[in-house]
């Protein structure tokens, strides 16, 4: 637990845009030393204007995590102030297509970025921690991390292996008392992320509501570099869909591949792209990427009704199949465990 946010110095992976973007200038407001890491230098620029106009220090450091000697690089430049005490392990791509349509050199680099760079930016900050004493490095997994993701495949298999790798990670380190690795599972949020990511549908990308506003996760990072935990959840829905995922583990993704391929067939055309897998936007973010609607919805009434109507379907179902007599003690354990 950090005495105080202000001068602590935060290195952020993936601080271009989005919620990057947002943590950044939350820790400048809190008097936080930034080191600002993504591939898009211009773009950074930009988002340590704003920190150092909220009063922070900033060092602007271009670094691709799929590099390991460049994170390594970017740590030695963090070093700079003389200590790091918090690593925002936050860069994530994304490619959206059918499985065998989407090309395996994009399958490649989702993996290499959602995975790999994250394993880099532990492998060079750790090393700091141990040697200080001291340290709290932030994961950011995603809702993708216990749900799949039809049409995302690449993406769901780099978030599963993030999720193992944090908690194998956090058992090494169990000992070391004041260094955590803490893992953020957000739902959707609105930032530029669906447009700038890759397509491979030939249709265009929305993600469905709720979307929440990206400050709310940059918030939640803050607490977290404040108290830290091992995990932490963004939004109502990321905890209704570990639920229903939990409860349904085949049912909810067979849901999710229908409704995603109802949509792709109703959406219009685009051009199919590789977006910024391969190269840096060509256009910067910010932080929000117009996704929330105007219109109020009732997000926790609805998302309740949907997951409670998946778990009692899937209950229905394994109380029918089950032989007779074994329905309602299987039900019973469920619910135990739950």
């Amino acid at each position: 637990m950090l005495n105080s946010l202000e001068d602590a110095v935060v290195v952020i992976t993936g601080a271009s845009s989005g919620v990057g973007q947002a943590t950044a200038e939350a820790f400048a407001r809190r008097g936080s030393k930034l080191v600002l890491a993504a591939r898009d230098a211009a773009a950074l620029h930009e988002v340590a204007r704003t920190c150092r106009e909220l009063g922070a220090e900033v060092l602007v450091a271009p670094t691709d995590v799929t590099d390991a000697d460049a994170v390594k690089d970017l740590a030695r430049k963090a070093m700079s102030f003389g200590k790091i005490d918090v690593w925002f392990s936050n860069v994530g791509v994304g490619a959206v297509g059918r499985f065998e349509e989407t090309p395996i050199e994009a399958h490649e680099q989702v993996i290499r970025t959602n995975l790999i760079g994250h394993l880099n930016d532990a492998h060079a900050a750790v090393p700091i921690f141990r040697k200080q004493g001291h340290g709290i490095f932030i994961n950011m997994i995603s809702l993708g991390g216990f749900a799949s993701a039809p049409f995302a495949a690449a993406y769901s298999a780099s978030k599963f292996g993030l999720r193992g790798f944090s908690e194998a990670l956090r058992a090494e380190l169990a000992d070391e008392r004041d260094i955590h690795i803490c893992d953020v599972y957000p739902t959707f949020m609105d930032t530029p992320g669906v447009g700038h990511g890759a397509n491979y549908t030939g249709r265009r990308l929305s993600v469905p509501p709720p979307v929440y506003n990206a400050r709310r996760a940059a918030r939640a990072i803050v607490r977290l570099a404040e108290r830290p935990r091992n995990s932490l959840t963004v939004g109502l829905v990321a905890d209704l869909t570990r639920f229903a995922h939990f409860v349904a583990p085949n049912m909810t993704p067979r849901l999710m591949a229908k409704l995603t391929s109802r949509y792709l067939s109703r959406a219009p055309r685009v051009a199919r792209s590789h977006g910024n897998l391969f190269r840096a936007p060509a256009e910067p973010g910010g932080i929000d990427g117009g996704l929330r609607s105007s219109r109020r919805v009732p997000v926790a009434t609805t998302a309740a009704v949907c997951v409670l109507g998946i778990a009692v379907a899937a209950l229905v179902l394994g109380k029918s199949r089950a032989p007779v007599g074994r329905g309602r003690s299987s039900v019973a354990r469920l619910f135990r465990r739950a």
